[in-house]
């Protein structure tokens, strides 16, 4: 049976955060220092509802452990991946996500993290961090002995339609004045290096320096996935990364075209416009799973998106 579940997205209150997506996706947020939408999510941390009424009470998560069939059999415990929007008003921190390995072995079974972003917009003069100029560990835990921060961290310009792979020990941070789609591991494993000072409820967040120099990779290297445009009937599809953990996609349809899904699940989220995916309307800010070996799906409308699997 083909099957097309829909989701409601979590949100999260970050101290970095703004209200973009209320003002640009419309969405209802609990507070105006909403930074993070998961948006496609069956990680403990936010498990998101089916909104279809077939699986009333069900949630992503539950479904994973009661239909596996849903998604072709799947071998694991949790859901693979997760997809989020981060609104950054402010810069978050300066960071660096741990392996499976790392992170199983240091916290408590959980996977790693291997992420991309995908700038849906940002501020004419916005920057982001990623990598560092430190030629060993022993000159890195230097620079941050005497907070040598500036020296340390490479910024570059971002602009909107820009696309990052952030790999495991890949030191990053997205900063303030970016909104921005990420598909990342099932993982909300995150070492800070640094956070600018900043007191949360009267104190400073907590640092993990230790974790993040184990972690990190030294010497920086800079790898910029490779892309390929093709179209297809009404769409223009360009393929963003493919690594051991997903695929991402990103497809402008202006009319109709032809999909064929083959996979255990596609993630699927909608940036711009509307249509219909095999006839369920569709519209700016919807999330949806297309569920096991689908098959055959016509896209009609007006309509960009983002879509990802395994």
């Amino acid at each position: 049976m083909k099957q097309i579940l829909r989701l409601k997205p979590i949100f999260q209150d970050k101290i970095w955060g703004g209200n973009r997506l209320n003002t640009v996706f419309g969405y209802t947020i609990p507070t105006e220092t909403t930074g993070e939408c998961w948006a496609i999510s069956g990680h403990p941390g936010g498990d998101c509802r089916i909104e279809n009424p077939e699986f009333a009470g069900e949630t992503l998560g539950s479904l994973w452990n009661t239909r596996r069939d849903l998604f072709g059999s799947m071998q694991g415990d949790t859901f693979p991946l997760l997809i989020k929007i981060i609104d950054a008003k402010d810069d978050l921190s300066i960071q660096v996500h741990p392996d499976d390995a790392y992170a199983n072995a240091h916290e408590n079974g959980s996977l790693g993290k291997t992420e991309c972003w995908y700038v849906l917009d940002c501020d004419p003069d916005a920057t982001i961090v990623i990598g560092h100029n430190a030629s060993t560990k022993e000159e890195m835990a230097q620079m941050i002995r005497e907070d040598r921060w500036d020296e340390l961290i490479r910024k570059i310009p971002v602009h909107k339609g820009d696309f990052f792979q952030i790999d495991p020990g890949c030191v990053h941070a997205i900063k303030g004045g970016t909104l921005i789609l990420e598909t990342q591991q099932s993982s909300d494993v995150t070492y800070r290096f640094y956070d600018y000072g900043r007191l949360q409820d009267g104190k400073p967040r907590q640092l993990h320096i230790a974790q993040s120099l184990d972690v990190t990779t030294v010497p920086f290297h800079a790898d910029a996935p490779e892309q390929t445009v093709t179209t297809k009937d009404d769409a223009t599809i360009t393929h963003l990364v493919t690594c051991r953990y997903y695929s991402v996609y990103r497809a402008v349809v202006k009319g109709t075209a032809a999909f064929s899904w083959d996979k255990p699940f596609v993630n699927v989220s909608i940036l711009s416009g509307e249509g219909t995916l095999d006839g369920t309307p569709v519209k700016k800010g919807d999330h949806l799973l297309i569920c096991a070996d689908y098959g055959d799906m016509t896209v009609s409308g007006d309509l960009e998106m983002i879509y990802s699997h395994v």
